[in-house]
Formats: structure tokens, sequence, C-alpha cells
């Protein structure tokens, strides 16, 4: 393995835009503000609100701790012992349900590696970091499995379940092999992805976005940290999380939620939203 393709934390540099336009452009590449239109707001029903996801879990986890306090209550004799043990069962599920929820139904992944890699970027959020799952490239069935958007930049990350007896060999620093398979049809999807991402965010944005690629490996003992291979980075799944935020800060958080809304709507939800 050549040493000298190696490295550990990705780029310094930027990976996001790297020109501006001149002010004049800058001026009237901006949308000009809509007019004052106002439309009839409508009062939302008690029935719909009783039906939002959001309310039932709520609801559900009163009820629990409902029917806990009173069979403990029942059985210890004491109202008190009843209310506490309640309140722990409702706490236990708010926890259960915030790890095991997901913004992807596990019936519609392809794999568990989509799951290992989401519960990672979650805890991103906490730090400024947007992400959405499962996105389609329109006119094709090629999907970003997360993108994600940060203080650090844009980045699309595809995961990868392989073979754990077979091992990861790179050669020469610009071919990737699992076992005897070549992998560059997979390297060159991820790089398309990422670059019709970039096409679709500027366009829209009007300025130059760079969605950085990635493989995220799953499996075998990935045997380097991180790797550049064929303009694709690759590393072992559970550093998913450090090769996004060991580079330099790029973006504002205006800027983050601007491009978050941007790559809502133009990367459509593979498998709709909700």
């Amino acid at each position: 393995m050549d040493s000298d393709h190696q490295r550990e934390d990705g780029p310094n540099t930027s990976p996001i835009w790297v020109s501006d336009r001149p002010e004049a452009d800058q001026t009237t590449a901006r949308p000009a503000a809509p007019a004052s239109t106002y439309a009839p707001v409508e009062r939302a029903s008690l029935r719909s609100v009783l039906q939002q996801r959001r309310f039932r879990q709520v609801r559900n986890r009163a009820l629990l701790a409902l029917g806990v306090s009173l069979v403990v209550g029942f059985l210890a004799l004491d109202w008190r012992v009843g209310v506490s043990a309640g309140v722990i069962a409702a706490i236990l599920d708010a926890v259960y349900r915030a790890r095991s929820n997901s913004t992807v139904p596990a019936w519609r992944r392809a794999s568990v590696a989509e799951r290992r890699t989401e519960a990672q970027l979650r805890k991103l959020e906490r730090n400024g970091y947007r992400t959405l799952h499962a996105r389609a490239i329109p006119g094709s069935d090629a999907q970003i499995d997360h993108l994600v958007v940060g203080p650090t930049g844009v980045y699309a990350v595809d995961s990868e379940k392989w073979d754990k007896r077979l091992p990861v060999r790179v050669q020469m620093g610009k071919k990737l092999f699992h076992g005897p398979f070549d992998m560059k049809p997979r390297l060159t999807e991820a790089k398309w992805e990422a670059t019709q991402a970039s096409e679709l965010i500027s366009k829209s944005y009007g300025r130059e976005i760079s969605v950085v690629p990635s493989l995220a490996i799953y499996g075998p003992p990935v045997p380097w940290k991180i790797m550049t291979i064929r303009g694709v980075d690759v590393y072992e799944g559970a550093r998913a999380r450090k090769w996004i935020t060991k580079r330099e800060r790029a973006l504002t958080e205006a800027e983050i939620e601007r491009l978050h809304e941007i790559a809502a709507q133009v990367l459509p939800a593979r498998y709709g939203e909700g």
C-alpha cells in the first residue's frame, strides 16, 4: 500500500465553493421577493390534532405510565411506589423510542448499514448538522443513502455492508478490491451521485457547492483510516461521524438551513416523506 495516498482526517481546505461571482452578478442572481399575498388561514380541527403521530406517542406513553402505576401500586399496596414505577416506565419508553426512531422505516432499507450510519449522523444534529436519508437522483435509479449539510460542508455518504470474510485492499491508491472483486463500479456510482447532487444544489442556490462523496464500509476491517480512491473517500463505517467533523468550518447557520432546504427539494425522498 502506498502510504502517500493515506490521510487521516480528510483535507483541511473548505469543501464548499471555490469561486465567487462579481457583486453585480450576485445581486441579479438573487430571486425577487414574492408579491405579498395572503391565503386564508385554516384552523386545525381537534380531530386532526389527535391523529398526529406525536400526540399518539404522548397519549400511549401516558396510558402506559398510568397502567404501570395502578398495577404496581396495587401489588405494593403503596400509591407512591406505583407513581414512581409509572414515571420510570414512561422514561424508559421515551428512551427506547428515541433510540429506535428512524427517518427511514426498517422495511424500506436495503441493509442495516444505513441504520448504523444514520445513528451516527443523528448525534451530529446537536452540533448544527442537518441530514437527509435515502434521497433519489432525479431521472435515475441511483440513491444517496445519507446527505449531510453542516458547518464543515456538504457530504454524500453511501453505506456498504460487505462480506467480512473477504479482505478490503487497495492497489496503487487507485483500485479498490473486496476480496477478488474490483469495486470500481461502486466508486464510480458514488462519485456520480455526489456530482449530480452538487449540480442540482448549485443551480438552485446560485453558487457552486461541492458535495464530497464517500463509502462507509461495514463488515470487513478497513486497513486504513480514510483514503481517497478515484475521488471518493473510503473508510470504515464507524468513522463516518469523525470523517465529517474533522474539517474546517465552511458554512454559516443560515447557509446550512438554506442548503438543507434546497437539497430536500431537488433530491426527492426515495420512499416518500413521512
